[in-house]
C-alpha cells in the first residue's frame, strides 16, 4: 500500500515516501515562479523597436540582465528577446526586489503576455518569473 510514514530517527522525526506510481506522478515543487505581472519599460528609447516588434510574439522568453552600472537606476534590469536583443528594462518602480534577487544569484526570466504597436511605442506586457533549480 502507498502511504506517508514518519520515521523516528531519535531528536528528528522525518518523513519517508513509499514508492508508488502516484507518488512518481506528484511534482511537489514547481521550478518556476510566477512573481509578477508588468510591461517593459523604455521600448520608444530603443533604436529600430519597430523592426523589432513583429519578432516578438506572446510566450517569448525574455532574459533579464542586471544593469548596476546605470547612471540613471542602480536597481536597473534590462530585458532582452529571444535573439538576445535590447528591448527595455523592468519598469523602475518594481525592479528594486527582483535586483536584490537577481544580485543573490537567483535566475529571474519574463515571459510576453500581450503587445501593441502604439506608433513608436511598443507596449509590452510581461510576467516575471523565478527559475528555482
Amino acid at each position: 500500500m502507498n502511504e506517508l510514514s514518519k520515521v523516528d530517527t531519535g531528536s528528528l522525526i522525518t518523513h519517508k515516501y513509499k514508492k508508488s506510481k502516484e507518488l512518481a506522478d506528484l511534482k511537489p515543487f514547481q521550478r518556476d515562479i510566477l512573481l509578477f505581472d508588468t510591461y517593459v519599460a523604455g521600448t520608444s528609447h530603443v533604436e529600430g523597436i519597430e523592426e523589432l516588434e513583429p519578432f516578438i510574439t506572446i510566450g517569448d522568453r525574455l532574459d533579464f540582465f542586471r544593469d548596476a552600472d546605470n547612471a540613471h537606476d542602480n536597481n536597473a534590469i534590462e530585458v532582452r528577446n529571444k535573439n538576445h536583443v535590447k528591448i527595455g528594462f523592468v519598469p523602475q518602480k518594481d525592479n528594486i526586489i527582483f535586483a536584490r534577487l537577481m544580485d543573490a544569484g537567483k535566475l529571474l526570466y519574463g515571459k510576453v503576455t500581450s503587445k501593441e504597436l502604439q506608433g513608436r511605442w511598443v507596449k509590452i506586457d510581461m510576467e516575471i518569473y523565478l527559475h528555482e533549480i
